[in-house]
């Protein structure tokens, strides 16, 4: 194992994801630099949790940019400027653009509601109960140009119950959401992720 790895957070929303990983990585009592949670949201609950961590945070207003452009610069500048080894985004609702992406190449993860590459994007879980699927999931993942087009690196699938709807699937699938996105950061900062063509080895 090599240095402490610096880990960045951005989320939008109300950091379910966000708080799982920190408080796994607290009772785990891994060696990781919890350095910074960036959100666009000025209202987003994720801040209030990671002041309660003590874990800086710093928000960039998306809605106050007339140039989104420049919500996009100002946020490769400010993430560059924490020196991060890993960014974790969980629950981020912007498309990070390719300039960002290529900044950090295989540095930066995402945790997504299907078992990707089935239903990318938006609303996975109404799309699955729509096409009709038995199973479902989730996605740890590294981010690429492509929207949740990067090697996976973990997933969990969940028998989908007959009586379900949207909301019941959603929290099902966030429950292994905080269950694998934590363990993928572990195994990230313990350098035991290897990728090879696309397909990502998980070392022993």
């Amino acid at each position: 194992m090599g240095k402490i790895k610096r880990v960045v957070f951005l989320a939008s929303g109300r950091g379910s994801n966000f708080t799982a990983s920190v408080e796994y990585i607290r009772k785990k009592k891994l060696k990781l630099d919890l350095v910074a949670l960036v959100t666009d949201n000025p209202e987003a609950k994720a801040l209030g949790i990671a002041k309660s961590f003590g874990i800086p945070t710093k928000t960039i207003p998306y809605a106050n940019y007339s140039e989104k452009k420049e919500y996009h610069k100002d946020l490769l500048q400010i993430v560059e400027g924490y020196d991060p080894d890993l960014i974790v985004a969980c629950g981020y609702m912007r498309i990070l653009k390719p300039e960002f992406v290529r900044r950090f190449p295989n540095r930066i993860i995402n945790v997504h509601p299907s078992l990707l590459p089935a239903f990318p994007g938006l609303d996975s879980q109404k799309q699955a109960l729509d096409y009709g699927v038995k199973i479902a999931g989730c996605t740890v993942h590294f981010v690429e140009e492509g929207v949740d087009t990067g090697p996976i690196i973990l997933q969990k699938a969940i028998a989908i119950a007959p009586e379900w709807n949207e909301k019941e699937l959603s929290l099902a699938i966030l429950a292994e959401e905080h269950k694998i996105l934590p363990l993928a950061i572990q195994l990230f900062c313990e350098d035991k992720l290897k990728i090879k063509e696309r397909k990502v080895e998980i070392l022993k």
